[in-house]
């Protein structure tokens, strides 16, 4: 039985993609060994499913798009940077969503209890945060060096820009890094 690892999540803007890459390029310069994610698959996440049956990747694109066509469109800001666990040790680097976080998560929970029901999600045991990875920490004394620089750009700005679909991606792992490729898209429509 094949089976596909599967998420959930919302594109960025090209500019805000521009913006994240020349941050991660001065967070770089710290040398700490930080495995960046690739501009081209730079998002923001609602849900991991993890492995999904194949056979099942069809309810679960229906039931996407079943709750985003409950949900009016938003604007998301990227600003702000942080980490996980904490500024002081971090481990993955984010940038924070400061405006379209409450949309973000009223879709998490909606996304969440349907695909509970279909029994292709198990919960997660740690609230979601909306965020943009940026990267992740590959050792503790690298964390050091770019603790300090995270400090000094909380108040980075990575722009603005309007989400008016979820998508249903796919991760294939590679040598390189993980590809993504978009299995479903689901329009925003309510009202």
């Amino acid at each position: 039985m094949a089976r596909t690892r599967t998420f959930i999540a919302v594109a960025i803007s090209e500019d805000i993609r521009a913006s994240t890459v020349a941050l991660q390029k001065e967070l770089a310069k710290t040398g700490s060994t930080v495995k960046w994610v690739e501009a081209e698959n730079l998002h923001v996440s609602l849900l991991f499913l993890g492995e999904v049956d194949d056979r099942e990747l069809h309810a679960v694109c229906k039931a996407v798009r079943e709750v985003a066509a409950g949900e009016p469109p938003f604007a998301l800001r990227v600003s702000g940077v942080g980490a996980f666990p904490n500024a002081r040790r971090p481990k993955v680097v984010w940038a924070g969503v400061t405006e379209g976080a409450e949309e973000l998560q009223r879709l998490y929970l909606a996304l969440e209890e349907k695909l509970l029901d279909l029994g292709c999600y198990r919960k997660e045991e740690r609230g979601y945060t909306p965020h943009l990875t940026l990267g992740r920490v590959k050792d503790a004394e690298d964390g050091f060096a770019l603790a300090t620089e995270l400090t000094k750009r909380m108040n980075w700005t990575g722009g603005r820009t309007m989400v008016e679909e979820v998508l249903i991606f796919s991760s294939g792992l590679q040598r390189d890094g993980p590809v993504y490729t978009v299995l479903g898209r689901a329009a925003l429509g309510g009202k």
